[in-house]
C-alpha cells in the first residue's frame, strides 16, 4: 500500500522535508531574495505543505492519490493563494511550477530509505503516485498564473489604452481628443467610446480631434476619423479634427477620402479659435505684471 508510506513521511518527517524542499529550492535558484523575504519564503512553503500533508492523510484508506478529489480542497486554495503572490511579484510561470516540483526529490529519497519490499514494486508505486500527484499540483500552478499574468497583462492594456485616449476639456462646452500614435480598429473604437461619454459627461458642443502625434494616416485611420466625427455629430455636437498638416493633407487627397461636412484644421490653437467662433464666445487674455 503506497498511500501510508508517503502519508509517513510526510507526517513523521516535516521540518526535515521543509528544510531540503526550501534547499532544493535555493539550488535551482528558486529561492528569490529580491522578491521574498526568507520568512515569506518559508511561509509559503509551510502553506502548501501543511495541506498537502493533510490531503495524503485523507487518501490512506483509499490508497490512491487524486488531486480532483475533494480532499484537496485546502491544497487548491493554498496553491491559488501563494500562486497569486508569487505572480504579482514577478514570478514566472516556469519557476511557480518548479517551486511545487522542488517536493519530490527530497520526498524520494525517504522513500527509497524507508519501503524496503524485496521487488520494489511498492517503491515504484509510492514514486508514480507522488510524481502524479506533485505534477497534477503543478500544472495547476501553471494554469493559475497564466491566468494571473492574463489579468494583470488586460488591467495594463486598459490603463494604457486610458492613457492613450485621454479626452480634455479645453473650456467650458469644449473638449479635446489628443491622438498620439497609431490609430487601429480597437483604439477607435476607445476613441469613439470616451468621446461620446465625454460629450455627455462635460455637456460639450464641440469636439477637437486632435491627430498632430498621429504617426500615420492612411484609408483605415481616415475612416475612423470620419465615423467617429459623424458619431459626434449625432450626439448633437460639432467635431473639428486638427493637425492636419501639408504631408497628411496630401495622403489624404491621394487616398481620396472625402472629409464631406467635418471641419478641419492644421493645429489645435486654429481649432480651438473655431469653436470659441462657433460658441459665440470672446477670450480676453490680461497679463499681470508682479510689483
Amino acid at each position: 500500500m503506497p498511500v501510508p508510506h508517503i502519508h509517513k513521511i510526510l507526517d513523521t518527517q516535516r521540518d526535515s522535508l521543509l528544510r531540503e524542499w526550501a534547499s532544493t529550492q535555493a539550488e535551482e535558484g528558486l529561492i528569490r531574495k529580491d522578491l521574498f523575504t526568507e520568512a515569506e519564503a518559508k511561509a509559503q512553503i509551510e502553506t502548501l505543505y501543511d495541506p498537502l500533508a493533510k490531503g495524503v492523510a485523507a487518501s490512506v484508506d483509499q490508497d490512491f492519490l487524486d488531486p480532483d478529489d475533494d480532499v484537496w480542497e485546502d491544497l487548491r486554495a493554498a496553491l491559488a493563494e501563494v500562486t497569486r503572490e508569487r505572480t504579482k511579484r514577478g514570478v514566472s510561470t516556469g519557476d511557480m511550477a518548479t517551486f511545487v516540483l522542488a517536493l519530490k526529490y527530497p520526498l524520494f529519497e525517504r522513500l527509497r530509505a524507508s519501503v524496503t519490499d524485496t521487488n520494489g514494486t511498492v517503491l515504484m508505486e509510492a514514486i508514480a503516485q507522488f510524481t502524479r500527484l506533485i505534477d497534477s499540483v503543478a500544472l495547476y500552478c501553471t494554469e493559475i498564473c497564466i491566468a494571473e499574468r492574463d489579468k494583470i497583462i488586460q488591467r495594463q492594456h486598459d490603463e494604457m489604452m486610458e492613457l492613450a485616449t485621454p479626452v480634455v476639456e479645453l473650456w467650458d462646452r469644449i473638449v479635446a481628443v489628443p491622438l498620439v500614435g497609431t490609430l487601429d480598429s480597437m483604439r477607435a473604437q476607445e476613441v469613439m467610446e470616451s468621446t461620446l461619454s465625454a460629450i455627455v459627461e462635460k455637456k460639450a458642443d464641440i469636439v477637437i480631434i486632435d491627430i498632430t502625434g498621429v504617426m500615420t494616416v492612411d484609408t483605415q485611420v481616415a475612416q475612423h476619423l470620419i465615423r467617429t466625427a459623424a458619431a459626434v455629430r449625432l450626439m448633437g455636437a460639432e467635431a473639428i479634427i486638427s493637425g492636419i498638416s501639408p504631408r497628411i493633407a496630401q495622403t489624404m487627397v491621394q487616398l481620396g477620402v472625402d472629409t464631406g461636412e467635418i471641419r478641419t484644421r492644421g493645429s489645435l490653437r486654429m481649432a480651438l479659435a473655431d469653436a470659441f467662433r462657433q460658441l459665440d464666445t470672446d477670450v480676453v487674455i490680461r497679463s499681470v505684471r508682479g510689483n
